[in-house]
């Protein structure tokens, strides 16, 4: 899936998985990271989530990553506030307070330039691409964070009813790509068919939509 595709869905504004409320998903599970005050929470493929917003009101810090300049440039036109931006070797970097997203190709992110991380919080990036590159996000992400803990985000529905993206994700692929590799202890925290509330997969004649949130525990701590 090439970057184009992404650029082509925002300058459309066909943003079908953006969420018009903080995912109850996030809200529900948070508690179960006991994170402290101050935490760095990481959101691969942010786009303007308001997400964000929500995790800085709990007193974290957050850091995204978004290959959309519009994307980014809404986020913070839309929390109405002035980031200074500048630049990284992968695109622009915009910060305002504790809130910093980096523009540009994840894959040329490395842990230096992110910085430390206390949680990732996949809720939309895995989902996003299809097995190919999914095999080469999940190993990238453990390295730009450290393998620090994850609250991750899947789908789980019949892919002959219907193409990606969001792709389905099913259980065997997230332990091949995270348990497996020694990297984490997988604990599935809540598995949800949610198809009466996904319209779109609905009318497409998909029959089951499961949410699935997983807490991926590292196994070097």
């Amino acid at each position: 899936m090439e970057s184009h595709f992404w650029e082509e869905k925002w300058h459309k504004q066909e943003l079908g998985f953006h969420l018009p409320f903080v995912n109850p998903v996030l809200k529900r599970n948070l508690p179960a990271f006991d994170l402290p005050a101050g935490s760095r929470v990481f959101l691969p493929l942010c786009g303007k989530t308001l997400d964000m917003g929500w995790l800085l009101e709990q007193g974290h810090r957050v850091v995204g990553v978004e290959l959309s300049e519009l994307a980014v440039r809404q986020l913070f036109e839309e929390r109405e506030v002035e980031p200074l931006v500048d630049d990284w070797a992968g695109g622009r970097r915009w910060h305002h307070g504790d809130l910093t997203v980096f523009q540009g190709d994840l894959f040329e992110l490395t842990a230096e330039q992110l910085g430390p991380v206390d949680l990732v919080y996949d809720r939309a990036a895995l989902v996003a691409l299809p097995e190919a590159m999914r095999a080469r996000y999940a190993p990238h992400v453990c390295e730009l964070s450290g393998d620090a803990p994850q609250l991750l985000i899947s789908f789980e529905y019949d892919p002959a009813e219907m193409a990606g993206p969001p792709f389905p994700v099913f259980a065997g692929e997230v332990r091949r790509l995270y348990q497996d590799q020694a990297r984490y202890a997988l604990c599935e925290l809540s598995r949800q068919d949610v198809i009466e509330k996904q319209d779109h997969f609905k009318a497409a004649g998909v029959t089951a939509f499961v949410l699935v949130a997983w807490k991926l525990i590292p196994l070097s701590v």
